[in-house]
């Protein structure tokens, strides 16, 4: 995917494009490439990769939901600002928080910030220990292929909002659901929406998991990451 043809494609899913906008996402590549010749992040580091794989990839969220009707979101797992750097500078009425437990990555992410001069928080922490102080606290968390959906449902909703959204965007669908439906109840949420598509030039099968929350996580409700990965919650058990 060409630079031009990222812009056509935008303004196809009704993104508002701007050329402070795509400066800004000239930056982000530039900078990206750079830092990642000497610091892993990612393996896709051709431009016209980083186009597709990354930028117009993050921002197929929108085939979900109108960003721009929400406040504050959290981006689990950002790495190296996928999805939650790319929505910022694109819906800049987010507040938006990113988090990772991988140092390097985090400390990526603050050089970004300072370099696009974009406010963000940057969170280096695991997510099951972010959510003791925070939950109920997000209009929308997002995670994109972090973990399997029902460990991912687990430590998401906690800090989603009552009647807020965690979105999951995903790859195939094989065994997705595999557990994830029982967990999600009981975390007081429902998948309202999957939407598949085929990423562009054959580049792979994408869903985007739609959960809204319709109750409030309490602290006694946490578990341990530990816990969560061994012991997946049923809606039967004792």
């Amino acid at each position: 995917m060409t630079r031009d043809e990222f812009i056509n494609e935008l303004k196809k899913l009704n993104i508002e494009v701007t050329e402070e906008k795509i400066n800004l996402i000239d930056i982000y590549m530039n900078f990206l490439i750079e830092y990642n010749s000497h610091t892993n992040l990612t393996r896709i580091v051709e431009p016209c990769d980083i186009y597709l794989k990354h930028f117009y990839d993050s921002l197929t969220i929108v085939k979900s939901i109108d960003l721009n009707n929400y406040n504050n979101l959290l981006d689990i797992g950002s790495g190296a600002g996928f999805p939650g750097v790319v929505l910022k500078i694109f819906f800049p009425n987010l507040n938006v928080t990113l988090i990772d437990s991988n140092n390097k990555k985090t400390k990526f992410l603050t050089e970004l910030s300072n370099k696009l001069n974009i406010k963000m928080e940057v969170i280096n922490d695991r997510v099951e220990k972010f959510a003791t102080n925070h939950l109920n606290s997000y209009d929308i968390v997002t995670s994109r292929a972090v973990a399997n959906l029902r460990v991912l449902s687990e430590i998401s909703l906690p800090l989603v909002k009552e009647n807020g959204l965690f979105i999951a965007l995903k790859g195939n669908l094989d065994d997705l659901f595999e557990g994830a439906l029982d967990t999600i109840e009981i975390m007081k949420a429902k998948i309202i929406d999957c939407i598949k598509f085929e990423l562009l030039y054959n580049a792979g099968t994408r869903n985007i998991v739609v959960i809204k929350k319709y109750g409030k996580t309490e602290l006694t409700n946490l578990r341990t990451y530990d816990k969560i990965v061994k012991k997946p919650l049923k809606k039967n058990s004792k």
